[in-house]
């Protein structure tokens, strides 16, 4: 493990410490702009860190929290760092444990290096997938730490879906019948829904719906590095295309993702 890796490990590590304190006991929730819910826990890990990574790297760092950056400043980035301090604050408020720190390094629009932390499972994702780096990924536990790869789907074998628990599209049950075979359908909040196929405990991750760059960043550097794909679900009638493109960052004004399907 690169020192790079170790201390970005450290820094969702303390970001995730901090999210625990404020779980633990009441806390207040208003609504942003968008009418999405904001805690003092998102705050709190985005101050964290924000100052982690300008102590270890120059580069600029894009948050939730932080976001309005202009185009014309980030269009002319190529190495920086995307961050979503606190993924999952619905399922935060719920405390249903379901939530993650994400923090990734995009180089040239590509997630090469992304950590994944769900506090309250202890449970740490890493994928590495740097120029001069062994391409790897792995699950960080309080048992030990193991490689991760996603499993293909058998002959015969039902379909193992992994949804949202907060965001459900009428889209889904379309491409679930265009399916070969049964298929069941496995609901979880946040990033960890694209490390579920990277451990291989899904088949496949479709997201219908609307989601923002630093939602997806750091679980897709994981996914590409266990060997899995991320891409862009154009055709709903071919969601397997060998021409389907990759999910890319910082291309555009918007910061808002295309539709994208996680598979083997």
């Amino acid at each position: 493990m690169s020192q790079l890796t170790e201390n970005v490990i450290d820094i969702a590590h303390r970001a995730g410490a901090a999210i625990m304190e404020i779980y633990q006991r009441d806390f207040d929730v208003v609504d942003k702009s968008d009418k999405s819910p904001l805690t003092e826990a998102d705050l709190a890990a985005h101050h964290i860190i924000v100052n982690g990574l300008e102590a270890i790297s120059n580069l600029p760092i894009l948050s939730e929290e932080s976001s309005k950056i202009d185009w014309e400043t980030r269009q002319k980035w190529t190495r920086y760092w995307l961050v979503d301090p606190l993924d999952g604050t619905k399922e935060f408020i719920k405390k249903n444990g379901e939530f993650t720190v994400n923090i990734a390094l995009i180089e040239n629009g590509k997630a090469t290096l992304g950590v994944v932390y769900a506090p309250v499972l202890s449970t740490t994702y890493v994928g590495v997938n740097q120029e001069g780096e062994a391409v790897q990924a792995y699950k960080l536990e309080e048992t030990g730490n193991s490689a991760i790869s996603p499993k293909a789907r058998q002959a015969n074998e039902s379909w193992k879906i992994v949804g949202s628990r907060s965001h459900q599209s009428p889209d889904i049950q379309a491409l679930i019948a265009s399916l070969d075979g049964e298929a069941e359908l496995i609901p979880m909040g946040s990033s960890l829904k694209l490390c579920l196929v990277a451990e291989g405990k899904a088949h496949m991750y479709p997201r219908l719906g609307p989601t923002s760059e630093w939602d997806t960043a750091a679980a897709q550097a994981v996914v590409e590095a266990s060997g899995g794909k991320v891409t862009v679900y154009e055709d709903h009638s071919t969601p397997f295309s060998e021409d389907a493109k990759p999910l890319l960052y910082n291309q555009k004004e918007s910061l808002l993702n295309p539709y994208f399907l996680v598979s083997c």
